[in-house]
C-alpha cells in the first residue's frame, strides 16, 4: 500500500493509504479523501519519502506500486487525537440526530416543551446567533462523516 502524508487545510496532518498516485487524486477530486478530526475536504499531499505497507515491515517500492484507498488519521499529537475522536464517539453515542431541525428541538427542550435529552444537528450561523442571544447552550462541533456512521 502506498501510504502519503496529507494536511487539510485547516493544518492537520495525517495518513492516507491509496493504491497509486491517480488514485489519490481521483478520490481528492470526488470530496472522498477528509481530515480526520474536521472533515476538510480540501486535502493536501505533503513532501515525504515515499513508504508503502507491505506484509514485510520496512519495505519501500516505487510510487506507482499498488494498495487501498483508506485515509487514516496519523497526527503529530496521537494522545490528543484519541482523547477528541472518544469524545466525538461519546456524544455521538449519547445524543440523537435532529439533522437541520437543531434549532427548533433546542427550543423546546430549553423551553420545557419536551424532555431534556441530548441532541445534535445542523443550524445555520444566524439560527446558532440566536439560540446563544436566547441564552440556549449551543457548541458547534464538526465531526468527520466516517464518525457518522457505523464502525466495523
Amino acid at each position: 500500500m502506498k501510504v502519503l502524508d496529507l494536511q487539510c487545510s485547516q493544518g492537520h496532518t495525517f495518513e492516507g493509504w491509496f493504491g497509486s498516485e491517480d488514485d489519490f487524486v481521483s478520490q481528492c477530486s470526488r470530496a472522498l479523501v477528509q481530515c480526520p478530526m474536521c472533515a476538510d475536504a480540501k486535502v493536501t499531499k505533503k513532501p515525504s519519502a515515499p513508504r508503502l505497507n507491505l506484509s514485510k515491515p520496512h519495505l519501500s517500492l516505487s510510487d506507482n506500486e499498488g494498495g487501498a484507498r483508506t485515509a487514516v488519521a496519523a497526527p503529530a499529537n496521537p494522545e490528543l487525537t484519541a482523547a477528541w475522536m472518544a469524545m466525538a464517539k461519546a456524544m455521538i453515542a449519547n445524543t440523537s440526530d435532529v439533522g437541520n431541525r437543531f434549532a427548533e428541538e433546542a427550543r423546546k427542550i430549553h423551553y420545557g416543551e419536551v424532555p431534556e435529552h441530548g441532541i445534535r444537528g445542523q443550524a445555520t450561523a444566524q439560527e446558532t446567533r440566536d439560540l446563544l442571544e436566547e441564552g440556549i447552550a449551543v457548541m458547534p462541533l464538526v465531526l468527520p462523516d466516517a464518525l457518522k456512521e457505523p464502525l466495523q
